[in-house]
């Protein structure tokens, strides 16, 4: 298998409501038969309803919300940028679970739950290079000592 995501898929209750959620945060997205997809770097963040995300994975979905022990999570340029973001959100109608603040890795971070659960970390990480473009380069860790 190589080492690739294509795509994340988040199971939604309302997809008008969560692509209106995401619309507010300046993501644009394509409406297809019920599915919003996003371009997101190099792979695409799906919102599609979550019965149907259950039934086609071939899993019982309890329904039951709350932490799906997975939290996505966007790096970004600056402190600021993570302030701006998390306010973005919390105006959309997302709840602040951890307010942004300095981190054990040096850096900046807060999270917030999107209006179904997901979680989402905005971070600005020194460690972590982002490219002109966004995207993020792992540091090699054995070359620190």
């Amino acid at each position: 298998m190589e080492q690739r995501i294509s795509l994340v898929t988040l199971g939604v209750t309302d997809v008008a409501r969560a692509k209106a959620f995401y619309q507010h945060l300046g993501w644009r997205g394509q409406e297809v038969e019920e599915t919003v997809f996003f371009q997101a770097g190099g792979l695409a963040l799906v919102l599609w309803g979550r019965d149907k995300l259950a039934e086609d994975a071939g899993v019982d979905d309890p329904g039951t919300g709350g932490f799906g022990g997975m939290a996505l999570a966007q790096n970004v340029r600056s402190r600021a940028e993570v302030d701006e973001l998390m306010a973005t959100a919390a105006a959309a109608g997302a709840e602040v679970t951890k307010p942004a603040r300095e981190t054990f890795y040096g850096g900046y971070a807060g999270c917030f739950a999107d209006p179904d659960g997901h979680v989402w970390e905005i971070a600005w990480n020194p460690g972590f290079p982002l490219g002109a473009d966004g995207a993020l380069t792992v540091p090699d860790f054995s070359a620190t000592s």
